[in-house]
């Protein structure tokens, strides 16, 4: 019995330390604009292999036609 309490002790610190510092970290703006520009090219980087990698492009059709090549 004693066990258990010091499991769900050691488990509630656990959730007290991380609720502060997920807390501490809060939700501030950077301070330059490298964060803003590394997000940007990332956001257009996924945006690109989207366009490039789509079942279209790849496969030259839609995704709803028929299977042509199945046996």
């Amino acid at each position: 019995m004693i066990e258990l309490g010091v499991l769900f002790g050691l488990l509630a610190a656990a959730v007290l330390a991380l609720i502060f510092v997920l807390l501490r970290r809060g939700n501030g703006s950077t301070e330059n604009a490298d964060g803003l520009l590394v997000e940007q090219a990332r956001r257009l980087q996924a945006h690109n292999d989207r366009v490039s990698y789509n079942a279209a492009s790849v496969r030259s059709s839609s995704p709803t036609t028929t299977d042509h090549y199945r046996p």
